[in-house]
């Protein structure tokens, strides 16, 4: 009778328990798990909530003091450096909110299961829930601390860049920085040479992108149709030799092909062009000629890689598609747009895609070959510039480190949005069954 009678208040206990109340109390960590009984892990997150605040609260503060000042007397305060622990005080904050939030719904899930009927594990499978349930977190953890430092603290502090007045005549410690909202974005619409020269390399930065990755597409696409052709001898000897550039790093390659461009001793205005027409052409010295090299060398650079991936995908399809067609009585042109290019293009899409993305940021190839040359006048781009290498030289070269950074994230968008749509609009990124 007593043991119907326990078990009847038991129950009536359970039903009692309001998970409502458990995610009040959670305002203050660990209170709730209290209240469900969960007496040891309710201790640990008040005892981390406890040394959170008291280890940080000072460090938070000037951390949100200096991010919303910059600081308040020249040379004492930096406010690079009160930036920088601003950033880290959002940082530290986001990461105590989002443990803040987990623990009211721990503390209301507990409580709701509680009311179930649920009963609380002793301490041992206590212990061994927690290590299964955190074990990945765990492993995750320090890569997630890596990620945190070394990309998204210098993306945060770049992006803060962009809001002030920081360049060669407004830098800390000397002076302070001031917050300037938008006026840095609205300058490369309202001031003329920002403009101008912002408009030219952001033409010039489509264009390059566009023209050259698509040039290697179809030349890698081209050799990969005619390398596969049955009828073609040789073909490891042929394939090993047009992967060989792609062997040879690229900025050797680089930079050997800006000495057969140069225009006084150059090998391909003294021994090939002068011969033949008499005069040599301005590679280094006139923008668009420069351009035409430079997107030549990128061709030579890029098809390989995408060479090799048409090759494997060829390789792939079957012959008995090609053998329905012909006999079908479908000519070259209609096995290639039905059969060949969809079946290429579906598999190598979403990496045909970061071609174009990777060339649009594709530093290496306009630093190395002439720096971004020739100088323009009128504007503070090289002739060859694209919106990277510009970036580079607002930065380490003329120091306007505030115009830098509002460009780098009009590149990041464009980017990103580029990436975002075509990667939606990729028949191998759609579910199966809906392509």
């Amino acid at each position: 009778m007593e043991n119907k009678q326990e078990t009847s208040n038991r129950v009536q206990q359970q039903k009692q328990h309001n998970p409502k109340t458990a995610t009040l109390l959670s305002i203050i960590p660990g209170a709730g798990q209290i209240y469900n009984r969960r007496y040891i892990k309710g201790s640990i997150l008040f005892i981390l909530f406890a040394a959170f605040i008291t280890i940080f609260f000072n460090f938070l503060n000037i951390g949100f003091w200096g991010l919303f000042t910059l600081g308040e007397i020249p040379r004492l305060d930096d406010s690079r450096v009160l930036l920088s622990q601003g950033i880290m005080a959002l940082i530290l904050t986001s990461f105590a909110l989002t443990f803040y939030v987990a623990n009211l719904f721990d503390a209301y899930k507990d409580a709701k299961r509680i009311q179930e009927g649920w009963q609380n594990p002793d301490i041992r499978e206590g212990f061994r829930n927690a290590w299964d349930k955190g074990f990945p977190y765990l492993l995750v953890g320090p890569g997630l601390f890596l990620l945190i430092f070394v990309v998204v603290f210098p993306l945060l502090f770049m992006f803060f860049l962009a809001f002030t007045d920081y360049n060669l005549y407004n830098a800390p410690p000397k002076n302070l920085l001031n917050w300037v909202g938008f006026d840095n974005f609205a300058s490369l619409a309202t001031v003329p040479i920002w403009r101008d020269t912002f408009l030219t390399v952001l033409v010039w930065t489509l264009v390059w992108t566009f023209v050259a990755t698509t040039l290697q597409i179809v030349l890698a696409l081209f050799l990969a149709i005619l390398v596969n052709d049955p009828r073609i001898k040789f073909k490891k000897l042929i394939r090993t030799v047009l992967i060989l550039p792609w062997a040879v790093p690229g900025f050797v390659t680089i930079l050997i092909f800006a000495a057969l461009f140069n225009d006084n001793f150059g090998a391909i205005n003294r021994d090939i062009l002068t011969p033949l027409l008499g005069t040599g052409l301005p590679w280094m010295t006139d923008p668009f000629y420069a351009k035409v090299a430079l997107i030549m060398i990128q061709v030579w650079l890029g098809f390989p890689f995408v060479f090799a991936l048409f090759t494997g995908i060829l390789q792939s399809i079957s012959s008995d598609w090609y053998e329905a067609a012909d006999m079908d009585g479908a000519s070259r042109w209609q096995k290639f747009r039905n059969i060949t290019f969809p079946h290429v293009m579906f598999a190598t899409a979403p990496l045909l895609i970061m071609q174009y993305s990777f060339n649009f940021n594709n530093f290496n190839i306009i630093y190395l070959f002439n720096q971004g040359g020739p100088a323009v006048r009128g504007q503070n781009a090289g002739g060859t510039d694209i919106l990277i290498s510009w970036v580079y030289g607002l930065t380490f070269e003329t120091q306007n480190f505030n115009m830098a950074a509002a460009i780098s994230i009009i590149i990041g968008l464009m980017v990103a949005t580029f990436a975002f749509f075509q990667f939606r609009r990729t028949r191998s990124f759609k579910e199966e069954g809906k392509i």
